[in-house]
């Protein structure tokens, strides 16, 4: 990638909830002489935006502002041809960040996003993987709450089994947050066309190239004898099938590589009570004069959370890793997992893409596969929890 560019990160979609929460992050943490900038389609909101970065670091106060729109590519591509790393927050992303992804496959620009929507994830890889690896472009989704704990924290786990033998892994989420009107409606965008997810799936699974001699495969329960009590759900999440994918890229998964996925909770009565939530809202939401009442309903994208429910807010990831005659269990631990350290998650990503010395990847590749050990120690350093417990503790 060119290094002669004038941007190291472009932030598109600042003037958002997420977005203004990893502005106001890289503009604590980016090193200096980290060349960054704001990128969206209102200039009175980028300049409202600056602002108060520049309330609280006078530095800033001539932080670049560019116009960029998901409706003009001319725009995102001037964007793209930039920057060494453009970094979105604006969704639903099957809505709204195709244009963004193809002109950074275009350009050779490293790509980052919070997406947790399989459908846009599948359709990026079938139009753009083989641009991306031609032109040297490393397109990273889910690089959020979806699916940074699971993807990296599988790999933390893995990294303590033995090499070369059949592994086990599992994880059990526990979280208390509350979620943003841009969340629920990603999430309605993703349960409201099951047919089109399957389809993009299929799509990929036809040109996917599958890894030789070595087999992947997603549990759909926990194994009965699992150290983590309570009453546990499947998550129909990204997360599995990222993992899978960095499983299928990485030889240190072993030869023949399980994972799961589950929500844990203390209660019967929660378990049953969210399973039937979900079931309620996707019936709903494939029907469109429901669909439309669920979005009236949702709050309007850009707003979330306040800072003291954030500040209540919290997740843990316990991981159960099993190979070769030996176990071992991991957790991944932080607060706000919905925004407070999903903006951090983000605005990491795009720091150990723009400042580390990574793999050479290219391509729609995962967090794991492109950033790894990298960035696992910059968000330890930033406050997120990997740890081993040991020994492992009845309960967790």
């Amino acid at each position: 990638m060119s290094a002669d560019r004038p941007y190291d990160i472009v932030l598109f979609g600042a003037t958002g909830f997420t977005g203004g929460l990893t502005a106001d992050y890289l503009a604590l943490h980016a090193p200096p002489g980290t060349r960054w900038a704001l990128a969206g389609r209102n200039p009175a909101k980028l300049e409202a935006t600056r602002r108060r970065l520049a309330a609280a670091d006078p530095t800033l106060k001539e932080l670049p502002l560019l116009h960029a729109d998901s409706t003009d590519v001319a725009s995102l591509e001037h964007v793209a041809r930039a920057s060494r790393v453009v970094v979105s927050t604006v969704g639903p992303y099957v809505r709204y960040g195709e244009p963004l992804v193809a002109a950074c496959a275009k350009a050779g620009t490293d790509y980052l996003d919070l997406t947790g929507e399989p459908t846009f994830v599948n359709r990026m890889y079938v139009k753009y993987h083989a641009e991306a690896v031609r032109s040297g472009a490393r397109l990273v989704h889910a690089c959020g709450f979806d699916s940074i704990p699971a993807d990296l924290g599988t790999l933390f786990t893995v990294q303590k089994l033995p090499e070369g033998v059949p592994l086990r892994v599992e994880c059990f989420m526990r979280l208390s947050a509350s979620f943003s009107g841009g969340t629920a409606h990603s999430a309605l965008a993703v349960v409201s066309d099951l047919r089109g997810m399957a389809r993009a799936e299929r799509e990929r699974r036809e040109i996917e190239p599958r890894p030789e001699n070595r087999r992947i495969r997603l549990a759909r329960r926990p194994r009965p004898r699992t150290r983590v009590k309570g009453w546990t759900l499947p998550m129909s999440t990204v997360d599995p099938q990222v993992v899978a994918r960095s499983a299928a890229a990485l030889d240190r998964y072993g030869p023949d590589f399980t994972y799961g996925q589950y929500l844990a909770t203390r209660r019967l009565a929660s378990a049953a009570g969210l399973a039937a939530g979900v079931g309620v809202a996707a019936t709903l939401a494939q029907l469109p004069p429901t669909r439309a009442l669920l979005e009236r309903l949702a709050t309007a994208p850009g707003e979330g959370p306040s800072a003291e429910q954030r500040e209540r807010s919290w997740f843990r990831a316990t991981f159960v890793g099993e190979g070769g005659g030996e176990s071992v269990v991991t957790e991944v631990a932080g607060g706000d997992p919905g925004y407070g350290e999903t903006a951090k998650m983000l605005a990491e990503s795009a720091l150990c893409m723009a400042h580390d010395d990574l793999p050479e990847t290219a391509g729609q590749v995962t967090t794991a596969t492109a950033m790894g050990g990298a960035l696992i120690g910059r968000l330890q350093r930033a406050g997120i929890t990997f740890r081993e417990i040991v020994p492992p503790e009845p309960g967790d």
